[in-house]
């Protein structure tokens, strides 16, 4: 099945419409993720001052969820356009943008295993980094209420690190109704209650060490996170795997639709 465009030659439609649909996909998901981060910022009043973003000193996750959207959204409009229309500025665009990105993931994956240390040195620093902004931003607090629930964990490397936060520091400087204290996320859920406690880590530094794992988690997230790793190996390697296969997938069908576009231009047969 062929689409001729030109009188003297033909562009195989099977390629132009598959990689048509591959980056329709994309796409559609890049409109998804940017509209839900525009909203997100919009609720927190950022649209409207733009200056919030960087007088938060930790991560904003919708900076995150923007930043995909971004990508997503351009490589897919470029390639549904260069499929569509044949043009092969558009399909060079996209194929070098996942060459490009498929070689980064492989870096940083190679990179984190050669420099273990180092990169939970880093880890450690952006997590602590996130605490002292804790209650700065209620999308980060979200994420780190999650985390920290979901690994049964507290803190990068204990709840001793809530310390770094103004609210939950135990100085005699704070006045903080949270001061030696921890977050809810950290509490051992009592199956009893029906009704989150959100109140459940205050006070809880106070008491002596030893009696702290009767109420909250006392394993940093760094370590659960260290050990949950080797435990799903697998599913990780099985993960990076497909994603690479579907962008060696992608810059097949954009090599080869350059191909029989450049032969039609040149006036040659395949």
């Amino acid at each position: 099945m062929h689409y001729y465009r030109y009188s003297n030659a033909k562009v195989s439609c099977w390629y132009k419409y598959l990689l048509f649909s591959y980056n329709i996909v994309f796409w559609l998901a890049g409109v998804v993720f940017l509209g839900v981060g525009l909203w997100a910022w919009s609720e927190k009043g950022v649209l409207s001052d733009l200056t919030k973003v960087t007088r938060l000193h930790g991560i904003d996750p919708v900076v995150l969820v923007l930043m995909v959207g971004v990508v997503m959204f351009t490589l897919g409009f470029a390639g549904c356009v260069g499929a569509l229309r044949e043009n092969i500025c558009l399909l060079k665009f996209f194929c070098g943008a996942i060459v490009l990105i498929f070689f980064l993931e492989l870096a940083v994956a190679v990179l984190a295993f050669l420099f273990q240390d180092w990169v939970r040195d880093r880890f450690r620093e952006f997590f602590e980094s996130n605490i002292r902004s804790y209650r700065d931003d209620i999308d980060l607090q979200n994420l780190i209420d999650s985390l920290q629930k979901a690994n049964q964990c507290c803190g990068a490397f204990g709840p001793e690190d809530w310390d770094l936060n103004v609210y939950f520091n135990c100085s005699g400087a704070s006045y903080s109704r949270e001061k030696c204290g921890v977050p809810f996320s950290c509490c051992v859920p009592d199956p009893a209650q029906k009704v989150v406690n959100t109140q459940c880590g205050y006070d809880v530094r106070i008491q002596l060490k030893n009696k702290w794992d009767e109420s909250i988690f006392t394993k940093g997230c760094i370590q659960v996170l260290e050990g949950w790793l080797p435990r799903n190996i697998y599913i990780v390697a099985g993960v990076f795997i497909a994603i690479s296969l579907l962008q060696i997938f992608g810059i097949f069908l954009a090599r080869t639709l350059i191909s029989d576009i450049e032969a039609v231009k040149a006036g040659h047969h395949f």
